[in-house]
């Protein structure tokens, strides 16, 4: 997986501060920074070896700021040190199952972070000229109908689905209340290479068949949802930096999808044809605190933004079957 065909020019000599670069959307999202000639600084606090940020060499060419979403003295520091114009807020506790089991120290890191970092951008106006958000369809809760539209509002019920909710609405707050330059990206499940969450169904049950194991399947298998290759995120909220300071961007909220909603068993068939595999699923029917059905219109971003989807799922999962493949052998786990 190459980074994006850019010119470099919208972002050359920006000074763009990335929170969660060390994740799967953060380490693509720098690659393609540092393609188009961005100057990027990563928060990051825990090293992780096998990021795909590491990996790649891409960490030895950006500048590390060690902190935490929790600790707004680094994130000021972080902003008014390195005179940043552009902040990506990818930074979070991404997992629904431990936020489930114990909450706290996911409120802590998507709300008291997604404040945090605000607070010092309200601060520091007079450099930071553009803020995207990373909120999610979770955001959004359980819903009467779908898909998900962005007139919706936001009533997350369980702790994963709340903490976005939260964030969301303070990012909003933060447009509204204080002109801050903010964007909001609502994307689906987000696949691709780089996601060693194992435990998510993408990259479970890639390593499962690779190994000759039934892929694990967590629900039921009839939970539906809206799954987006990496790549197509990383377009969405480059567009998104490129477009905030339009005044009619400015404090929206976008949602970024193919429109094509899959079940979970769906899913995992798709990937056992892409593999040539008959392995039967594992279902545990143990899946607790998660949404039935989510899926999301992307027509205002299609609208107002110009922004489409560049991979089907199974163009996406193909390229991410082959990270994995390549991954798990140079790992010797596969």
């Amino acid at each position: 997986m190459e980074g994006m065909d850019v010119t470099g020019e919208p972002w050359r000599a920006r000074r763009v501060l990335v929170t969660g670069a060390t994740g799967m959307i953060g380490s693509w999202l720098v690659r393609d920074l540092l393609a188009a000639r961005a100057e990027v600084f990563a928060l990051v606090r825990d090293a992780d070896p096998q990021s795909e940020l590491v990996r790649s060499g891409d960490l030895a060419r950006v500048t590390v700021i060690n902190g935490a979403l929790e600790d707004f003295w680094s994130l000021e520091r972080a902003v008014n040190e390195h005179e940043v114009d552009t902040v990506f807020h990818l930074g979070a506790q991404v997992l629904v199952g431990p936020a489930q089991r114990f909450p706290l120290p996911t409120f802590e890191a998507n709300i008291r972070g997604t404040y945090n970092l605000l607070e010092a951008c309200r601060l520091h106006r007079d450099l930071v000229r553009s803020a995207v958000i990373a909120s999610s369809d979770k955001a959004y809760g359980e819903q009467a109908n779908l898909p998900y539209t962005e007139t919706m509002s936001l009533q997350g019920r369980y702790p994963y689905e709340v903490s976005k909710s939260c964030a969301d609405l303070i990012a909003q707050s933060y447009h509204h209340a204080y002109d801050l330059p903010v964007a909001i990206a609502r994307c689906g499940n987000v696949y691709g290479g780089g996601d060693l969450h194992w435990s998510r169904v993408v990259p479970g049950t890639i390593r499962s068949l690779l190994q000759g194991e039934r892929p694990l399947i967590r629900s039921d298998g009839l939970y539906v949802r809206d799954y987006i290759y990496v790549k197509d995120v990383v377009r969405a909220y480059l567009c998104l930096g490129e477009a905030v300071q339009r005044e009619e961007v400015r404090g929206q909220a976008f949602n970024f999808s193919t429109e094509t909603p899959r079940t979970v068993l769906e899913l995992v068939r798709i990937i056992q044809q892409l593999m040539g595999s008959n392995l039967e699923p594992d279902i545990r029917n143990c899946a607790r605190g998660e949404i039935r059905a989510q899926s999301l219109s992307a027509e205002k971003a299609r609208t107002m933004l110009g922004w489409v989807p560049a991979s089907s799922l199974e163009q996406g999962l193909e390229q991410t079957i082959q990270w994995y493949r390549d991954f798990l052998r140079n790992a010797g786990n596969g």
